[in-house]
């Protein structure tokens, strides 16, 4: 099996395991957990030298970072998740950047709020900025659902599954989206998805 997906279901790596899926690719799934040190081995810094989760080894080459790893996949398998022409490329590659940047860390900041024990929870005036700070990337992602049910050539690709792969962050924290409804749905319809729910299982 040439491909193989370093990282567990309940990481980062969920986005990757998921688009596998999608693309109906056979794989390889080894699960690390970092707080147990896996990360930290010296064969795993070899494919990481971050020490994080995911990554990938496909045949000779070796890529990490979950989202683009999936840009890789989609371009190499194609279909029609992947970008069509050189327009939806360059819009996949913003949307990417633009969840990291503008979505990522504030999730991942109420997320950490939802679920940590107390000690280990953040302060509650970062998680009321990070509240905050979310209002007007949603704005943007809403009102460019205005316009179509997916971010991309009126079609579920890559692009929707990086974007909701960090956005789902969201639904753990119950974050409450009544203000963005057409995000709402759109991200119930992404992360409702049977391939991702296989990855669930």
């Amino acid at each position: 099996m040439a491909l193989t997906i370093y990282g567990s279901p309940m990481s980062r790596a969920f986005r990757v395991l998921w688009m596998a899926q999608e693309l109906g690719l056979q794989y390889e799934n080894i699960p690390l957990d970092p707080r147990a040190g896996d990360t930290r081995k010296s064969d795993y810094l070899k494919i990481n030298p971050n020490g994080h989760v995911p990554a990938i080894v496909d045949g000779d080459y070796v890529l990490w970072e979950s989202l683009a790893i999936n840009l890789y996949l989609a371009k190499k398998h194609g279909g029609p998740l992947a970008p069509a022409d050189l327009a939806e490329e360059g819009k996949a590659l913003a949307w990417s950047m633009w969840a990291l940047t503008e979505l990522e860390d504030n999730i991942i900041t109420l997320v950490q709020s939802a679920r940590m024990p107390p000690e280990r929870k953040p302060d509650p005036a970062r998680v009321e900025r990070a509240t905050a700070a979310l209002n007007a990337p949603l704005r943007v992602l809403d009102a460019a659902l205005t316009q179509s049910q997916h971010l991309v050539g009126n079609r579920f690709t890559v692009v929707d599954l990086n974007v909701a792969g960090v956005a789902a962050g969201l639904v753990i924290a119950k974050f409450d989206l009544s203000a963005w409804p057409k995000v709402q749905a759109w991200l119930a319809t992404c992360t409702g998805r049977k391939a991702l729910a296989d990855v669930r299982k």
